[in-house]
């Protein structure tokens, strides 16, 4: 598919620039994002045949009572995702309407054309609002607001599922964008020591917001949507 067929079906996903560095090096192939709902300290997650598609069920003791309710998953496998990145506008062409963005974590810029080039005089005011809005000469844009047009990075969703934040093994940790030393498998408690330290401090922790830390820290175990993907490339993008 092309990367304008891509972005059709494609739900957007942030991740920081170290984040983004690591899936650019093939390092990364999985994320956790906090389940941020009331969840009973006796859950029991699964599928039953009432619960509706793109959701899963919780069963547990909620505030009115043991019962059931189900939670809308933020992606299902199969999904087609488009990364949201840290970005900046390097150079802008008003006469066919395109820039060239570049991005915070390095690596390949992309170009960022607008429908109709330069020829549709409706086009040259959306592209000029844009330019006036980011075109800041040194500034880093967030990722929340980039263009979806803009983006380099798109990602397949091959598995997602709820599980809590200490349940994570090495592997997992390994999959999130953790780095260990070749000697530190020599003592396999001791990379595992390691590799949890490493995402708990400079990969969970560092992305929650101040609010956030009291409910969903590495030392409070939430329930987290664990999702595993893999790189994909548009047939008109190089890889």
């Amino acid at each position: 598919m092309t990367k304008s067929e891509l972005l059709q079906i494609a739900k957007p996903i942030l991740f920081n620039g170290d984040m983004v560095g690591a899936i650019l090096e093939n390092r990364k192939g999985a994320t956790r994002r906090a389940v941020k709902k009331f969840i009973p300290d006796d859950a029991i997650w699964g599928y039953t045949v009432f619960t509706p598609k793109g959701c899963i069920s919780c069963r547990g003791t909620f505030a009115d009572g043991y019962g059931e309710k189900f939670f809308r998953m933020p992606c299902q496998p199969g999904d087609i995702l488009y990364v949201r990145e840290t970005w900046a506008v390097r150079t802008a062409h008003r006469f066919d309407a395109s820039a060239n963005i570049m991005f915070k974590a390095g690596g390949r810029e992309t170009i960022l054309t607008f429908p109709n080039g330069g020829s549709d005089s409706i086009d040259r005011i959306v592209y000029d609002n844009f330019l006036r809005k980011w075109d800041k000469e040194g500034r880093w844009n967030p990722s929340i607001h980039m263009p979806k047009e803009a983006t380099r990075i798109f990602l397949k969703v091959t598995d997602v599922k709820v599980q809590r934040l200490h349940d994570m093994t090495l592997d997992n940790f390994l999959a999130e964008g953790v780095t260990l030393r070749p000697e530190a498998f020599n003592d396999s408690e001791n990379a595992y020591l390691q590799a949890q330290y490493i995402f708990a401090e400079e990969i969970w922790d560092k992305t929650l917001k101040k609010a956030e830390r009291e409910l969903y820290s590495w030392d409070a175990n939430p329930w987290v949507w664990a999702i595993e993907f893999d790189r994909i490339y548009p047939d008109d993008m190089e890889g």
